[in-house]
């Protein structure tokens, strides 16, 4: 750690006099220890210390631009990243090259790239939740008229770091047009898109190739929007338990709408997705993997995402993948999300002095309606049926000014959660919980923010009481405590208290955090794709700075 601080140090310094220059440090970092009620017996004295660094540095110069992102797991990883995340080396590395018209983009080296709404591509990093699946090659973006957009690529995906990539290569095309744009029609605006990306990856008595092709629509016009996205998926063996079953080959594909609706005060929106047999990967052995590798495409969850501790227990993961087990049989899924808000007008009856909003969630998905035979692995789906139960919620959110510097929230929130699907475990969960969130501001800058949650659960763990009290001093410090109850487990050693203590420190660019207390364990999610996290006590020191 103190070598990686130096090197930034040392950076910052020497190129400072370059305004071209930018860039970022992020460490996270925890000690591991045991208390009475969590112990880590699977980890040595040497192993209770643990962080993942990264430094980011971007240089450009007149149309070119390059970069790199060196990437440190030293001593240790975290608890619960993939295994290939050790020692320290560059993870990524690139050369763009743009044009002063922004017609022509050329990369070489590591990229991101999105296709649509990411069903037949989307390649990203996400930290905390230790995706880094970048591809490693070139792409060339092409804008020969304002309203077309052309882009290629061809790359293997990152596994690991340096020259470790999964075994395939990857080949994609993108074509976005505006034709609202083109047709020069003012009263909407509309377009259409399309998208072709082929892996080639050589296994014994497999097809080396397999495709995704999309076509989508979007439409707005006044408030209103609306986006049609079709993907099929070309055969790929089935893969059970890391192994490629061959002489069992199927077909898939993806359907997403999205629908909303938006005016001063007024709003919905709502999503249908239907998937079957759509997992994709770069490396066909891990499908399924618990460490989020090797993915090509986005599916995340479509549900809302939650603010609190509580609502955040029996989180749905997206089903996209076939699985032939008895009593467990899945080919995809099928469900949806609806979302509507409604600000009640200040002076109004309901908004009173200081207004009000209110925000209704809907949410359900069921497995695809299918007919299986689990010994010869064979199924049947239909397009529109609804199978098994996976998952349901429904909520509302409350948010009132009570005056100029009180805000309160009042949440609630009931949820089926089926693990024998979602978790591939046992049971059924009904929950009904609870959250009421207030901040006061003072004079100055201080704030104080009070949250107090509780769960009810017919099984899993039973019933949470929880609690957060973060005091802002002004605009750089703050303390927090929150605490997670579990008192309601059915097993008495297990009805553990999740504290956590810490203070923080912001300014500018940099921020601090400093914290100690035990983790609980489970499903940690962002933007509906999630990683598990087992459970842990100890300190974490967390440190952001850009440049």
């Amino acid at each position: 750690m103190k070598k990686i601080i130096l090197v930034i140090l040392l950076i910052t310094n020497c190129f400072s006099v370059f305004s071209q220059l930018s860039g970022s440090f992020e460490t996270y970092s925890s000690w591991y220890v045991d208390d009475e009620k969590i112990k880590l017996e699977a980890l040595e004295a040497d192993e209770r210390l643990r962080a993942n660094s990264y430094l980011k540095l971007d240089y450009n110069y007149k149309n070119f631009t390059t970069g790199f992102q060196l990437e440190s797991y030293e001593p240790r990883a975290l608890l619960n990243y993939s295994p290939r995340f050790k020692g320290t080396n560059i993870g990524t590395f690139y050369l763009n090259y743009t044009n002063k018209k922004n017609t022509i983009d050329v990369t070489a080296g590591h990229f991101y790239e999105k296709f649509g709404n990411g069903l037949a591509l989307r390649t990203w990093e996400d930290k905390p939740l230790g995706i880094a699946n970048s591809l490693f090659g070139a792409k060339v973006k092409f804008k020969p008229y304002k309203a077309i957009e052309i882009t290629t690529l061809y790359g293997k995906q990152r596994n690991g770091f340096g020259t470790d990539f999964s075994n395939s290569n990857l080949f994609g095309a993108n074509l976005d047009l505006k034709l609202s744009t083109l047709t020069k029609t003012k009263t909407a605006t509309f377009g259409w898109g399309t998208s072709f990306v082929n892996k080639n990856e050589e296994i014994t008595n497999v097809p080396s190739n397999v495709y995704l092709y999309s076509n989508r629509l979007n439409f707005k016009r006044k408030g209103f929007t609306v986006d049609f996205e079709y993907v099929f998926k070309s055969e790929d063996a089935l893969v059970e338990f890391g192994e490629v079953k061959p002489e069992f080959l199927f077909d898939g594909d993806a359907l997403l709408v999205n629908m909303g609706y938006s005016k001063k005060g007024f709003g919905f929106n709502s999503s249908f997705r239907r998937m079957e047999n759509f997992g994709f990967y770069s490396q066909s052995e891990l499908s399924r993997n618990s460490f989020n590798e090797a993915l090509l495409n986005y599916i995340p969850s479509i549900t809302k995402q939650f603010d609190y501790s509580l609502t955040n227990i029996y989180v749905y993961q997206s089903q996209p993948n076939l699985r032939f087990e008895p009593d467990a049989n899945k080919s995809g899924e099928i469900g949806g999300q609806f979302d509507l808000f409604y600000n009640f007008k200040k002076g109004s009856l309901l908004g009173g002095k200081n207004g009000l909003n209110i925000a209704l969630n809907y949410a359900t998905w069921y497995g695809l309606k299918s007919i299986y035979n689990s010994e010869e692995r064979q199924y049947e789906a239909e397009f529109i049926g609804f199978g098994q139960k996976f998952y349901t919620d429904y909520s509302i959110e409350i948010r009132k000014n009570i005056t100029k510097k009180w805000t309160s929230i009042f949440t609630y929130l009931n949820q089926y959660y089926n693990s024998k699907f979602v978790e591939e475990t046992v049971g059924e969960v009904n929950t009904n919980t609870v959250v009421w969130d207030n901040q006061y501001n003072f004079s100055g800058s201080k704030t104080i923010k009070i949250e107090a949650q509780h769960q009810w659960a017919d099984a899993g763990f039973k019933n949470w009481l929880g609690g957060l009290i973060e005091y802002n001093f002004n605009t750089n410090w703050s303390i927090f405590n929150s605490n997670l109850y579990n008192y309601g487990n059915s097993d008495a050693a297990k009805k553990i208290n999740y504290y956590t203590l810490g203070t923080s420190y912001s300014k500018n660019a940099t921020r601090v955090q400093l914290s100690y207390g035990r983790q609980r364990g489970g499903l940690v999610c962002i933007g509906g794709v999630c990683r598990f996290v087992p459970e842990s006590s100890g300190l974490t020191l967390n440190i952001n700075y850009s440049f």
